[in-house]
């Protein structure tokens, strides 16, 4: 039984070789250490095996190169460089002014719609959305009452203008039923326009996506009624609400970085076109809040409405270590970062962390300058370093 356990042990350290870490100096394989020479009753502890240097830091994991490519795991060194002021606020994504346009109701009357239409779908500049039919109202068809309108208002302008020539009625009659003549015909160029044999058309005035869907098909309408909100969505704002207590800190306020509820990509101003449009002076609604609004291009998926994480990026601080927020890892609140000290051979360091913004972190110790350190993959390190753990033995059976 002793003979079996060594030759388990034996092949467990081809498995998991040492790292020879030049931190402590020590070289295994000039030790000569020969189990097979031991005495059968010597008690090979853990304590021992500290002492004799034939243990290491539970920090340190061996992750073959090869494994740990193929886990995705990227490193880079660390060095000193700027890093922005940051200030973590909460905010909204909001449609830009003059980015969107509504549909309202020309007529009175029984919607339908031209087409199935959901929050999101594009719809092209003139393109004919809903059909209002007002052949079953109480008026009658407004196209047929545009067409009696326009043929009585004519009748009425041509009878005064023969009066006015004998100057049988006054200017301002011959005046009014002029401009009643006018009224009517315009109206009725625009019914005809819109008029198809179903009913009044009405068009989309911009190209641009479904914000809102205000009717359904059978709904009734009144005039001027809202039936669809169209966003174009090239332009947004970011609307930060900045606590009363960092009020000192808005003019040194260059860009902002943003995450919203609905995705964990944390988007850069900086790329996106990003400026300042406006300042706030005062807090607002009663709120201890002063919002600060960026304008900036829509350059992915985002949606106009959605609320957002806000790291608000002020005057860059000088020599300061920083990694990219995924490269720490955390257990019990406690952050780690892995440091590559060797080909093989990896290096859990715990860190104290600083501001965040978003993107990286700042780590105000646990790093120095030119450490290698996992910037991607850091959790398929930490898991590679459960499952090498080997406990302690003894030859005490």
């Amino acid at each position: 039984m002793h003979r079996i356990f060594h030759t388990m042990v034996l092949t467990c350290a081809l498995i998991l070789p040492s790292c020879h870490s030049d931190h402590d100096g020590h070289d295994h394989a000039a030790e000569g250490h020969d189990h097979a020479a031991e005495p059968a009753d010597h008690a090979h502890t853990s304590e021992e095996s500290g002492k004799e240097g034939d243990t290491h830091s539970p920090d340190e994991i061996i992750f073959p190169a090869e494994k740990a490519k193929a886990a995705g795991v990227v490193t880079s060194t660390v060095n000193p460089g700027p890093f922005s002021g940051v200030v973590h606020v909460s905010g909204k994504v909001m449609p830009a002014s003059g980015e969107e346009a509504t549909l309202s109701a020309t007529a009175a009357g029984i919607v339908t719609l031209n087409r199935s239409v959901t929050e999101g779908a594009q719809i092209g500049k003139g393109t004919p959305v809903f059909t209002i039919s007002t052949s079953a109202m109480p008026q009658g068809d407004v196209t047929r009452r545009a067409t009696v309108e326009l043929e009585n208002a004519r009748r009425q302008y041509e009878r005064a203008e023969k009066l006015i020539a004998d100057k049988l009625i006054t200017r301002k009659e011959y005046d009014d039923a002029k401009s009643a003549y006018e009224t009517a015909r315009i109206a009725g160029e625009a019914v005809a326009a819109g008029s198809g044999r179903r009913g009044i058309s009405v068009v989309a005035p911009i190209g641009g996506f479904v914000k809102e869907c205000l009717v359904k098909d059978g709904d009734f309408v009144d005039v001027g009624q809202p039936m669809m909100t169209l966003s174009q969505n090239r332009k947004l704002y970011l609307r930060a609400e900045v606590p009363e207590r960092d009020y000192p800190l808005l003019g040194r306020i260059s860009s902002a970085n943003f995450r919203t509820a609905y995705s964990d990509s944390v988007y850069s101003l900086a790329g996106m076109g990003g400026r300042i449009v406006a300042l706030g002076k005062t807090s607002g609604s009663g709120a201890p809040f002063v919002p600060v609004t960026f304008e900036f291009d829509n350059i992915g998926s985002l949606i106009p409405g959605s609320y957002a994480e806000i790291y608000l990026l002020t005057t860059p601080r000088e020599n300061v270590l920083s990694v990219p927020v995924q490269a720490l890892t955390e257990e019990q609140g406690v952050f780690y970062v892995y440091i590559r000290t060797e080909k093989d051979c990896y290096l859990r360091r715990e860190v104290t962390t600083g501001d965040s913004d978003g993107r990286s972190i700042e780590i105000k110790s646990g790093l120095r300058p030119g450490d290698e350190v996992v910037t991607q993959g850091a959790v398929n390190v930490r898991l590679a370093s459960a499952s090498a753990t080997i406990p302690a033995h003894t030859h005490n059976h």
